[in-house]
């Protein structure tokens, strides 16, 4: 089997791994309990991805700290807020769990520090090593005394203390990464201390000693304890990351330093770095988004590896089969991770593992259901996926006798409603009046960024011709198609169409959809009228294939209308804008393009921009009038997708679902 060694056992200091895959910590939002335990859906979404095959379960990050940066104990678990209840709960996770032969690690944080929250953590007082720059709020946070430190490594011990007695085979430590507590100690632009817990890099890393060291006293040496670290920092200034490829003094942590660091760390006593770069001032290297290339870790993963002799974890958009074997076979790192990819399927460790590869539906980096939820309002779930940590309340709605429905569009809304359609038992059967299925993906999916749209795409023409769903291409379905026939259900995803407006010479007037799908040539120089996310993808991707691309945005800023967007997208995309030489006009209004040349004024002036072509990105507009056409016809007739409000990829998926699922 050409993935086998992909499953070949690894050892994390005691314990053994059945395979070489490791669910990724991803804060487990919406999963606890108001008493600090799991509540029922952190204990299905873990046992669904050990169900299949991940061999081990890092779980999202967990606090333990009551004393100093207090939490609500509802946001994510705590093992010291109610023991009783937290071993109770996570016995029946962990039990579960292993009857899949699976690990199960929980994380552990010491706190976030200045790069709190507010919309998770509430308006607590923000501590640091010292006095310096809140992440998000106009705050100088308050140094965390030495008393303070002591109280948090002992609570480490004690949240250990029951997640061991709780049946968890390991513990990872939150984390010399990303810029939280533990990390802001550890990096001398953060620890301006002058104590012993700052200065010297053996001095910034006391804490993250004195953690490890704890663990291990209270629960024995043979307990595995794991440490997520972030071997560069990616820092340009305060607030400010840096871009891949760009040129910058790393004013946080450097390779140089970080490589010593993972030595010491190892000596220290852990049993594995689970490895990347970035902090949150550069947000968009530890939660990469579809602008960030595949394996990005990679490269760093290998420096750590050649310096220790404990396992490097590696993850990063590692969800190609072949780039995760490559990786292994050469040595670059000893456990791929998976992160996002388990939420989009819980299945691909057993789909790799039995040569199922096209079966395994795709991630598509764009966060909207992940860390877009997670900030805006404290649950994790899945764009692609709505059963991800759902799983009980949107199990498949078993049926008492099969429905005979009518699906019209094949984008994401008609072929998500199919499929579920198919699963449960009914007769789906789908109409398109284009040559493919997928919808807005495809003309989406043309920039080479957005590659996991056209993947996501085909994994829908995949699975409906695995599940034997009849699909018409290049059919247009009218009313009297539908009167005609005897269908118990009609389904209308007839998607939107861009909106479009006059500028006078219209012939190189285009939609982004004609310019994306190649149908137009923009001409070497152009703008685009528009700076919302689809604007401002387009823009990207015409100024990497050496196009001179200006926006021009009516609001005040771009972007503006998009959201809420994962603040990892919509940061890496706006600096890569001017990174790619693109010019940018808001507060502009578009009058007319004659000559080769737009009219755009701005503040009461008229100014008059040389281009080839424009290109129209101003929103689309829903397509429902076959809808209303049979709306008074059809018993029971339901209006999804873009057709219904124009909206994202998600909302298009999880609406399908939800009423697929109860046809």
């Amino acid at each position: 089997m050409k993935y086998q060694k992909l499953f070949t056992p690894v050892k994390v200091g005691s314990i053994t791994i059945k395979n070489r895959f490791a669910m990724a910590p991803m804060g487990p939002l919406g999963l606890a309990d108001a008493n600090g335990g799991w509540n029922q859906r952190g204990i299905d979404y873990y046992t669904e991805r050990a169900k299949g095959g991940t061999g081990l379960i890092i779980t999202g990050v967990t606090f333990m700290d009551n004393i100093v940066e207090k939490q609500d104990p509802s946001t994510v678990p705590n093992p010291n807020y109610k023991p009783v209840q937290f071993v109770k709960t996570s016995r029946e996770m962990t039990e579960r769990i292993h009857a899949y032969g699976s690990k199960i690690f929980l994380q552990m944080s010491a706190g976030f520090g200045r790069v709190t929250i507010p919309t998770n953590v509430g308006d607590i007082p923000p501590i640091a090593p010292s006095a310096i720059q809140h992440r998000w709020l106009d705050k100088t946070c308050r140094p965390i005394t030495v008393d303070e430190i002591h109280m948090i490594v002992k609570q480490f011990g004690d949240g250990a203390f029951h997640a061991k007695r709780a049946g968890f085979d390991g513990i990872q430590i939150h984390a010399v990464h990303e810029g939280y507590l533990m990390d802001q100690f550890a990096i001398s632009m953060f620890n301006l201390r002058e104590d012993e817990y700052g200065g010297s890099l053996e001095n910034r890393l006391r804490f993250a000693r004195e953690v490890v060291e704890e663990i291990k006293n209270r629960c024995g040496e043979d307990f595995p304890v794991t440490l997520r670290f972030s071997v560069k920092s990616m820092i340009k200034d305060w607030r400010v990351g840096a871009l891949p490829g760009e040129e910058f003094e790393e004013k946080g942590r450097d390779v140089e330093e970080g490589l010593e660091a993972a030595r010491l760390l190892e000596a220290y006593g852990y049993d594995a770095l689970d490895t990347d770069v970035g902090t949150y001032d550069a947000w968009w290297w530890n939660h990469p988004p579809m602008y960030q290339e595949k394996g990005l870790y990679r490269d760093y993963c290998k420096m750590v590896k050649d310096v220790v002799k404990i396992p490097v974890f590696c993850a990063g958009r590692m969800d190609n089969p072949d780039m995760a074997l490559e990786a292994i076979e050469q040595g670059v790192c000893d456990v791929i991770e998976l992160g996002r990819p388990l939420l989009a399927d819980p299945d691909y460790c057993n789909k790799v593992r039995s040569s199922r590869v096209e079966q395994i539906r795709p991630c598509i980096s764009c966060q909207e259901g992940c860390m877009g939820r997670v900030a805006e309002y404290s649950l994790i779930n899945c764009a692609v996926n709505p059963q991800a940590a759902r799983e009980r309340v949107t199990a498949y709605e078993p049926i008492l006798a099969p429905k005979k429905v009518l699906i019209i569009g094949g984008g994401v809304a008609g072929c998500e409603a199919a499929r579920v359609l198919a699963i449960r038992g009914h007769k789906p059967e789908l109409f398109e009046k284009g040559s493919r299925l997928g919808g807005n993906l495809i003309p989406g999916g043309a920039p080479e960024f957005k590659e996991d749209d056209i993947e996501l795409a085909n994994w829908y023409a995949c699975e409906l011709d695995r599940l034997k769903v009849a699909v018409h291409l290049n059919k247009e379905i009218k009313k009297d198609d539908v009167l005609k026939n005897e269908y118990d259900t009609v389904i209308v995803a007839t998607g939107s169409t861009p909106k479009v407006f006059s500028l006078g010479d219209d012939e190189h007037v285009y939609t982004a959809s004609q310019v994306l799908l190649k149908e137009k040539d923009c001409g070497d120089t152009t703008v685009v009228v528009g700076g919302g996310l689809v604007g401002c993808e387009t823009a990207l991707w015409l100024a990497q294939h050496g196009k001179k691309v200006t926006i021009v945005e009516a609001m005040d800023k771009i972007m503006a209308v998009n959201g809420p967007l994962c603040h990892a997208n919509k940061d890496m995309l706006e600096a890569l804008l001017p990174f790619n030489n693109i010019d940018i006009v808001t507060s502009a209004k578009v009058t007319g393009y004659q000559d080769g040349k737009l009219s755009v004024t701005i503040d009461g002036k008229v100014t008059a921009i040389p281009s080839d072509s424009v290109i129209l990105s101003v929103g689309y507009k829903e397509e429902d009038s076959l809808y209303h056409e049979l709306e008074f016809d059809v018993p029971e007739i339901y209006l999804l997708g873009d057709a219904k409000k124009v909206s994202n990829i998600m909302y298009g998926i999880w609406d399908a679902f939800e009423v697929a699922n109860h046809i």
